[in-house]
């Protein structure tokens, strides 16, 4: 995997379809996305990100599914690449078409009773002008089927393609409009935490949470804070529409890595809470770590 040089944030089906803290001021919160300024990236940020490899972290899982907790693993790979801007897909060559981009692969495993989901989203943010994510796509695969959901912001707004194998969902396409997308959020905290779109605003929620409740794509009001926990920060958003609230924990001090998650909504006839906690952290760069002898990198990750 080529990294590119700085220039001057998941389809799931089912069988069946059916703090406290001290306040921290935002800095500026968008409703949607008008502002293209450059992004003020820091040194630290570049020596870390442009180094030639990708930051791996690996997390412990409980995901809510049926109305029970399920034990799971989470990962979370942030790598910066270049995108070509027009076709939105990583960029093979140079070209003045190339914009860079921040990546996250974010992946979920965990079983329902005897089979298994394998839940994966990759989010494209760029790094040169403060947009909102460039492009989103999604999938998952598990023993009733498999979906794929993808968001490409074109024209001011967010094609939506989504392929899934319900009748009623079956292959889409709708444009929504523009707004910050709940996938996008992992990767600005990473960039800094304390510039995190604040108060209300709208919000496209996670492709993953979309397809686990059959919810249809479209902004949605919502509130959102970050405050201060001792060496942390903790970043939630409310989305009362949905009755559900997602949270956020990160270092307070750069790179900002993501400690823990969480995700409370009503599932069946409770309100339940999936929760990823923090294991292991690695730097590498993984796509040339493919031969057996490179296997016990999982053993690091604790995967």
């Amino acid at each position: 995997m080529k990294l590119l040089r700085l220039v001057p944030f998941i389809a799931l089906a089912a069988c069946n379809s059916n703090n406290s803290g001290t306040s921290v001021k935002d800095a500026t919160a968008p409703q949607q996305e008008t502002v293209t300024a450059p992004r003020n990236l820091s040194s630290a940020f570049k020596d870390y990100w442009y180094a030639g490899t990708a930051e791996i972290s690996s997390y412990d899982l409980q995901q809510a599914r049926y109305g029970e907790m399920r034990n799971g693993t989470a990962v979370m790979v942030f790598v910066t690449e270049p995108m070509d801007a027009q076709s939105q897909v990583k960029a093979d060559a140079d070209a003045n078409t190339n914009i860079p981009v921040m990546k996250l692969n974010a992946t979920r495993d965990f079983n329902t009773g005897i089979y298994p989901y394998t839940i994966m989203s990759s989010t494209f943010l760029p790094l040169d002008t403060q947009v909102n994510a460039t492009k989103i796509a999604a999938s998952i695969q598990e023993w009733c089927g498999h979906a794929y959901m993808q968001f490409n912001n074109r024209n001011a707004g967010y094609e939506v393609l989504l392929h899934s194998y319900f009748q009623s969902e079956g292959d889409t396409t709708l444009t929504i409009a523009n707004a910050v997308t709940e996938n996008q959020l992992p990767l600005q905290l990473r960039l800094d935490p304390v510039a995190m779109p604040q108060g209300s605003f709208k919000l496209i929620p996670s492709a993953e949470f979309l397809r686990l409740k059959h919810v249809p794509a479209a902004a949605i009001d919502v509130t959102a804070a970050l405050t201060t926990n001792g060496d942390r920060y903790e970043y939630r958003v409310n989305m009362p529409a949905l009755d559900r609230t997602v949270t956020y924990t990160t270092e307070k001090s750069f790179p900002f890595r993501i400690l823990s998650w969480t995700d409370r909504y009503k599932d069946g006839a409770d309100y339940m809470e999936t929760k990823a906690v923090l294991k292991e952290t690695i730097q590498s760069a993984y796509w040339s770590k493919n031969g057996n002898e490179d296997e016990f990198m999982r053993e690091e990750l604790g995967l």
